[in-house]
């Protein structure tokens, strides 16, 4: 593929499928979603059933090493960036230089760290007897930060919150890290962490009219999925391209009301920008946001792509509401549906998301 736009040439994912790219492209075939049982005692939660990465303890992720007081958003982090960065024999993939960014989405940080940090600050004995390892953790970056301390990226980093438009928010920050000339290659992507904390914010949230009917809300999910980001001109180490970033909208509604408007502008200029009518697309993944929201992400895309009907994937179907990390599982769902897929080839692909905070947004993929 000649581009001189941004491309990616790697991913990988820590989700409920599983560690790595390959379980994950596994379980978006498979199409069978991952509901674990939660255990009451360890997670006082409102809900009984949630979408958990396996093992997702930083101990068991990682080692013992460094991991004392890190906690679980961090740790999915720094397992996911340590994964795309693995060359599959204990070394690096080779080509990038200790310049390389990272631009890392996420919600809040880890809400547990937080609320836990604050608790403990308001309960203890005087004087305050909080734990200061844990004290990094309540910082929004932390993750950013651990990820490229244990990973050795010296490059810019960065810490992006935008709710389920986290990723591509990311994925426009880290074009325009490479096009003012500050990194080269970037690794970005976003992380969400399931905790009874969260749980609870979120079911509360739920519309009055609906605040105790678990049945039609998504389950939980968690997860990190990272990308690394390229020159399209000049792929360190001869690396394939998998897909060029052909464009990226963001926008702000007014108000609720204008959701579905704005994002078929935002599909519109997108595909414009492309150059792609939207006949090419050959798979989308919309974010699927329960509630209004999601009504509207659903409008927006009939009234852009009209009578033409490309595949679609769910990765709320199957892994849950992931929140933060959901546009990223987005792509990483299309990247790996497109590589077994000869049908794909020099197609398009589109990823949309509508979030209750009001962002909206979409990327165009052009696919290798």
């Amino acid at each position: 593929m000649n581009t001189s736009g941004p491309v990616i040439t790697a991913w990988s994912a820590v989700s409920a499928f599983g560690i790595g790219r390959e379980t994950f492209s596994a379980g978006v075939r498979s199409r069978q979603p991952v509901v674990t049982a939660l255990d009451a005692e360890r997670w006082p939660a409102p809900v009984d059933r949630a979408c958990l990465v396996p093992g997702a303890d930083p101990r068991e992720l990682l080692g013992r090493k460094g991991t004392r007081s890190m906690d679980r958003v961090t740790g999915l982090a720094v397992a996911a960036v340590g994964r795309l960065l693995d060359d599959g024999e204990g070394g690096r993939i080779p080509g990038l230089d200790e310049d390389t960014g990272l631009v890392l989405g996420t919600s809040n940080g880890s809400v547990s760290s937080i609320m836990a940090f604050t608790r403990d600050s308001l309960t203890q004995d005087r004087p305050y007897l909080v734990d200061p390892a844990r004290f990094p953790n309540t910082v929004m970056n932390c993750a950013a930060g651990q990820s490229a301390i244990r990973h050795g990226l010296r490059g810019p980093n960065v810490t992006i919150a935008g709710g389920r438009a986290s990723a591509l928010l990311a994925l426009n920050h880290a074009q325009r890290l490479q096009r003012c000339g500050h990194a080269r290659s970037v690794v970005c992507g976003a992380v969400e962490e399931f905790s009874a904390e969260r749980a609870w914010l979120e079911w509360h949230a739920r519309p009055e009219q609906d605040p105790g009917d678990a049945s039609r809300a998504a389950l939980t999910g968690e997860g990190c999925a990272v990308l690394l980001l390229e020159t399209g001109t000049d792929p360190a180490a001869g690396r394939p391209v998998l897909a060029e970033v052909a464009a990226v909208e963001i926008a702000l509604p007014a108000d609720e009301k204008n959701t579905g408007p704005v994002l078929a502008d935002c599909l519109r200029r997108a595909l414009h920008r492309a150059g792609l009518s939207a006949e090419d697309v050959w798979a989308l993944a919309p974010a699927g946001t329960p509630g209004p929201y999601g009504a509207q992400e659903s409008t927006a895309l009939a009234e852009v792509l009209g009578a033409h009907d490309p595949i679609r994937l769910s990765c709320t179907d199957l892994l849950g509401d992931t929140n933060a990390a959901s546009a990223a599982f987005q792509i990483a769902a299309l990247l790996a549906s497109a590589e077994g897929d000869p049908a794909a080839a020099g197609r398009a692909a589109l990823v949309t998301t509508a979030d209750p905070d009001g962002v909206v947004g979409c990327a165009v993929l052009r696919l290798a």
